[in-house]
């Protein structure tokens, strides 16, 4: 995951992907399957989703971050000029502060993709963020409170195999409790054709609510699904969940190529829903063993609240 906007004009084919890092390569971008169907937070409307985004986190360099009085205030080009984006792209204006996604899986465990964080150093460099997102139409996430920013203490495991599994399980260096850890699938692994959907970071961009109508292409690869999820690069180590149950069932790892050329400048690569090459995910089974028993139930589907952020502060553990 590499692409750190001054070096777009340098190195515009090979780091098509994210925002700024010293992170391992990802191996491969993403794209868009059939209809975008990337949510903004204020946009989404269904509590369950909200509660699931409100323990994704983005992963800064802490050279993006300049601490303030009451947090961090945290750097990150304009989408558009970052990636020369045609200005009919979506977000154009937004910044792109991330550089890989994660999820709170424990009071102190992150997971995300392995190449995201492939060694100590980067361990070192990275801060893990909640609350990233746009959660009023216009206004762009420019800052995060200290309690919201955490470091990493130490990789608990980690692997990247080629084409096979990709993730790394992160303890961070302290408990958090105003966010609640997420559930996974400690079941069956998924099967062809179960709906599922995503929520991170494309490109660097504040949370993105990815939940229409991807499923799993195919389930047989040994580590790994494929499927038709509306990823790009920065949305690697985002967990992909089962729509029906709100478990996590893996982590976005790579896929297609994210843009193509148009008129001088860059759009989007649209794919049919049963074409392109589809999208590698992790499967949860591959490091279940590695993430403790959530004793919270998943937050199950119910109407709106009336008032969409007070998710973190109404969650108890």
């Amino acid at each position: 995951m590499k692409l750190t906007p001054g070096l777009v004009s340098i190195a515009l084919t090979v780091f098509s992907y994210s925002f700024t890092s010293a992170f391992a390569d990802d191996p491969k971008p993403k794209v868009i399957y059939g209809k975008d169907d990337r949510l903004d937070l204020f946009a989404v409307t269904n509590s369950r989703d909200l509660a699931l985004a409100d323990s994704t986190v983005a992963l800064i360099s802490v050279n993006g971050l300049k601490p303030t009085a009451t947090g961090f205030d945290i750097a990150g080009d304009p989408f558009g000029a970052a990636y020369s984006l045609c200005q009919t792209e979506r977000f154009f204006e937004q910044p792109t502060g991330a550089s890989c996604s994660g999820s709170l899986v424990g009071e102190d465990l992150v997971i995300t993709a392995g190449h995201c964080i492939p060694d100590a150093e980067s361990c070192e460099t990275t801060k893990f963020v909640f609350g990233y997102g746009v959660k009023e139409d216009g206004v762009f996430p420019t800052s995060a409170r200290s309690d919201d920013v955490v470091g990493c203490k130490e990789i608990v495991d980690r692997k990247q195999i080629g084409d096979g599994a990709d993730y790394a399980v992160i303890r961070l260096d302290r408990k958090i409790e105003n966010h609640r850890p997420l559930s996974i699938n400690r079941g069956a692994d998924v099967k062809n054709g179960d709906k599922i959907g995503v929520i991170g970071h494309p490109c660097g961009l504040p949370t993105k609510v990815a939940f229409g109508e991807s499923e799993v292409r195919d389930a047989t690869p040994n580590g790994f699904f494929r499927a038709n999820l509306d990823t790009y690069g920065g949305n690697s180590g985002s967990a992909v969940f089962n729509t029906k149950t709100g478990l996590i069932e893996g982590i976005l790892v790579r896929g297609e190529n994210d843009f193509v050329e148009k008129d001088g400048c860059r759009v989007s690569h649209l794919c049919a829903p049963t074409g392109c090459r589809g999208e590698d995910v992790t499967k949860i089974s591959a490091l279940a063993h590695l993430i403790p028993d959530n004793p919270l139930p998943p937050v199950p589907p119910r109407k709106p609240p009336s008032s969409r952020w007070p998710l973190a502060a109404s969650l108890k553990r």
